[in-house]
């Protein structure tokens, strides 16, 4: 059999030719090729876009999106849930790419389950969002950035999560193209003393900044409370009705 010698598979290991040094490649965030396939593929991709925030209090977090999805210069959806719960007291808001941020959920949750079988008990929030972050270092779900929020025992928790892995546990953080113009609300209303309903008003602010600015957010809010009795996830696509 011919050694391949195209572009496409020169990297690849040849079983023939007696090289086996990456017969146990690829490993975890390995992927033959990366470099150059992601640099075919900057000028092609479709860009997206949304706004999601998440905010700390004393009860529990608040996390919020628009609910418009973008594909390029078209919108492709006016109704889209971007936040989901994903442990019986924690959540994830998604942006990026929507069919990784799918595939991440569906894993994130079958883990949990998992976890809770096994253990007989749920898994703490630190351990989730280690677990977020080792699944987004893999390299799987590219590209992803989400926000995770939840509660344990040690009381409530709001995760940074960036695409490589990166875990930064913050008072309050954003998220996607829209990100800049809801940052400077919560900079502006953040405290570390508000109370549920006055973080649901500040968060609600900051997204309806970003959808008055940003092309990609818009078409209504997505707003979920995480506190120790569960999650609630609500929709509205009038911001009068949370302001």
């Amino acid at each position: 059999m011919r050694t391949p010698t195209s572009d496409d598979t020169s990297g690849r290991l040849d079983p023939l030719n007696g090289d086996h040094s990456g017969v146990f490649s690829p490993e975890l965030g390995e992927f033959p090729n990366a470099e150059q396939r992601a640099g075919e593929s900057t000028a092609k991709e479709t860009k997206t876009g949304t706004t999601t925030v998440g905010l700390k209090t004393e009860d529990g977090v608040v996390l919020a999106t628009d609910m418009r999805a973008s594909l390029g210069h078209m919108v492709s959806s006016k109704n889209v849930q971007k936040v989901e719960e994903i442990h019986p007291t924690g959540a994830l808001t998604i942006a990026g790419s929507v069919s990784a941020a799918q595939s991440l959920i569906r894993s994130i949750r079958a883990e949990v389950r998992l976890y809770e079988s096994r253990r007989g008990e749920d898994m703490s929030m630190q351990a989730l969002s280690t677990l977020l972050g080792n699944f987004l270092r893999s390299g799987a779900f590219y590209i992803v950035q989400p926000i995770l929020g939840g509660f344990d025992d040690e009381g409530a928790h709001i995760y940074s999560i960036d695409p490589a892995g990166s875990i930064l546990e913050e008072e309050y953080t954003v998220t996607g193209s829209g990100s800049q113009y809801a940052l400077g609300v919560l900079e502006q209303e953040y405290s570390n003393d508000l109370s549920i309903e006055e973080a649901k008003t500040t968060a609600a602010r900051a997204i309806k900044s970003a959808v008055e600015r940003d092309l990609a957010s818009g078409n209504g809010i997505n707003l979920c409370v995480v506190t120790e009795d569960g999650v609630e996830i609500t929709q509205h696509k009038d911001f009068e009705d949370v302001l």
